[in-house]
């Protein structure tokens, strides 16, 4: 929407909305049984809930473009995720606390492992536990680079935050950095997309080239990759853009960091989803919008575990209930992408989404999975129009004109 249409029709109520966000959330059929994962789940609040609800598909950047994480939740935000492309070491930044300096470039890494040949075999290191990236990014404290400060700081399981510390770098790098995000391939070498940027890719590939060599005796963690090069964005808050009082609640720092961008509150929750809606029920007289993070259906996309994501999206809708007891007067189910078990890899597809409020209309949506969503009466539509959609039905947006 235009911003100056969105300035003109915001009107702030008291109603309530939700957005839950099952992270990869869509699937293709399984080659035996020709059934998405939703479409195997045993799901019945998500279904019954989808039989009363607007229904549809959204494409959270544009058709065939696969997303990563942060434009797929900047979407469903709200934001054009073209317009304010956020990488990713930002948003790992940000979800940890770290202060980042208007000069610093962030990127996220990952601890990974290499063969002998120095082919990429598992690009998460076996998802080694925290304790052990915090004993890896002390290691690798004591790296020095000519010219800039090179800060590291562990964030969950293989995860950390790289920041380099200097004056006159650039972000203006290839978003992809060293991940060629298949195994059996070499990582590859930071590049600039610009001559300004050349001399901080330099800096990048030295501080990884040293890195490898401290970490070539250790296992399963013996390399890194890094990727999402950012600078801190100037993101206008929701607050101002659509007149909420929003908050987050997610226990991976990425998506905190992504909430904090936009001008959420984030809230301090347990590391488990039953502990993320406990903590909804506790504050839910202290705002007027939540975001809650559901982490599992990814993880087990990824890793190419169809069962595990089956059982992921059980375990979601088995806690739906304790949602539907609070009556928010607007309930949006969606996912940021798709993360096909078969593939194990995000993808284009696009992904079921469900509006749910007293103002919807029936559509011939019967169940949550993506055949049905297809049938729905919001059909295919961008996922940056879906945070509208929920404003429009909750009463927040007057008429436009006269």
């Amino acid at each position: 929407m235009d911003e100056s249409v969105l300035r003109e029709v915001v009107a702030p109520n008291q109603s309530k909305i939700v957005l839950m966000v099952l992270d990869g959330l869509g699937g293709l059929p399984h080659p035996e049984t020709r059934r998405t994962e939703l479409e195997t789940a045993d799901i019945p609040h998500l279904d019954r809930l989808a039989a009363e609800s607007a229904c549809g598909l959204t494409i959270p950047v544009a058709p065939g473009v696969t997303p990563g994480s942060g434009p797929g939740h900047l979407a469903l935000f709200g934001y054009d995720p073209v317009r304010w492309n956020i990488g990713r070491g930002v948003l790992e930044a940000v979800g940890i606390e770290f202060p980042l300096e208007p000069s610093d470039v962030a990127a996220r890494g990952n601890f990974c492992t290499v063969d002998e040949g120095g082919l990429i075999t598992d690009r998460r290191a076996g998802r080694i536990p925290t304790e052990r990236c915090v004993e890896l990014c002390n290691m690798l404290r004591e790296i020095e680079l000519p010219g800039a400060v090179a800060l590291i700081e562990p964030v969950r399981e293989h995860r950390f935050v790289l920041v380099l510390r200097g004056e006159g770098l650039s972000d203006d790098l290839a978003p992809l950095g060293t991940d060629p995000q298949h195994e059996g391939l070499k990582p590859l070498p930071v590049q600039a997309r610009s001559a300004e940027a050349e001399p901080t890719a330099r800096l990048f590939n030295e501080w990884i080239g040293k890195a490898n060599a401290l970490l070539k005796h250790q296992h399963p963690a013996n390399s890194v990759l890094v990727r999402g090069f950012a600078k801190y964005p100037d993101l206008p808050p929701m607050k101002e853009r659509f007149g909420l009082n929003p908050a987050a609640i997610a226990v991976y720092p990425m998506y905190r960091g992504l909430a904090k961008l936009a001008g959420m509150q984030i809230l301090k929750t347990g590391s488990s989803f039953e502990d993320e809606i406990a903590t909804l029920r506790e504050r839910w007289d202290e705002f007027d919008f939540f975001f809650i993070h559901y982490k599992k259906t990814d993880a087990a996309g990824e890793d190419g575990d169809f069962m595990r994501k089956v059982h992921a999206l059980q375990e979601f809708d088995a806690q739906l209930p304790k949602v539907l007891d609070l009556q928010p007067d607007v309930l949006m189910v969606a996912g940021d992408h798709s993360t096909p078990a078969i593939m194990a890899a995000h993808s284009w597809h696009p992904v079921p989404f469900l509006l749910h409020a007293r103002l919807t209309r029936a559509d011939e949506a019967d169940a949550f999975n993506e055949p049905s969503c297809q049938k729905g009466a919001l059909g295919t539509f961008p996922a940056r129009e879906a945070l509208q959609l929920a404003l429009a039905h909750a009463g927040r947006f007057t008429k436009f004109g006269a």
